[in-house]
Formats: structure tokens, sequence, C-alpha cells
């Protein structure tokens, strides 16, 4: 016997966002040193609250610091990258690694210098904003990555 099947009281569907219907966007310098790309944006509508994309670094490209006010989940989905929390030592990622970063962690991430890096990055919005933008991460602390 098939299961019910159950009809949203609000009259919701689902939705396919079909692969390449957003114009890829070009990470804005204020918030990005180097080249980086921003594919396949979403973003929860109504009760959902969730957002995020796919960022694709090249060498030598990162995120300038920031917070997120409910934490952010990477998954490095490409290439060989970076991420440092203040006061901490630069971890390299890989493809397949997960990483965790709390809610109001200050942090970067991005590439190595020798190689690109691409990651899917998801954030919970609160009160409609899901990171807040701090300053560039220095040349001289990017210099110390492995």
């Amino acid at each position: 016997m098939a299961a019910p099947v159950v009809q949203a009281k609000d009259d919701s569907s689902i939705t396919v966002q079909p692969s390449g219907a957003q114009p890829s966007t070009v990470g804005p310098p204020d918030f990005f040193t180097g080249t980086a790309r921003v594919d396949a944006r979403f973003q929860g509508t109504g009760w959902a609250r969730v957002s995020g994309g796919t960022v694709t670094f090249e060498p030598g490209a990162r995120t300038a610091w920031h917070t997120h006010p409910l934490g952010q989940t990477l998954i490095v989905t490409s290439g060989i990258g970076l991420v440092q929390q203040a006061g901490h030592p630069i971890q390299i990622i890989r493809p397949g690694d997960t990483v965790w970063i709390p809610p109001g962690v200050k942090h970067w991430h991005g590439a190595t210098r020798t190689n690109g890096m691409s990651h899917i990055a998801i954030a919970e919005l609160l009160d409609g904003s899901a990171v807040q933008w701090l300053e560039q991460v220095s040349e001289e602390d990017y210099a110390k990555a492995p």
C-alpha cells in the first residue's frame, strides 16, 4: 500500500533551479582578495532561513575575515584550500572535507597560492543576514599558510 500524499497547506511545491539558470557572479573586492566566482546561490524563503552557494577561488584568492551569526558549513568539492580561525594556525582543506565554523567565530577561507579551490558554503540567516564582513586578510597573515 502506497503512503498517502500530503499536500502542503500553504500550496507550496518543490522548486528545481536548473544548473546555469543564474549567471555566475564575481566575489566583490570588498569581501574577497583575488578572483572568486560564486555560482548556484540559494536562499530559503518564508520560514526557511538556510542560504548558500558554490564558491570557486583561483590560486591566491580568499575571503576577507568574517563571521556568521548561526555558523557556516563548508564542503570542499575540488582543489586545495585553506581555512583559518582568528588566533589559530591556518589549516589545509581538500575535496571531501567538511568544515564547521561555529557562530560568531572570526575566520577566512580560500585557495592556496598555487592551487584553486571550490566549496559549497551553507549558512543560516539571522534577522536577514548570514554573514558579517570584516577586514581583508593581510598578505603577511596569508603568507603563513603551509
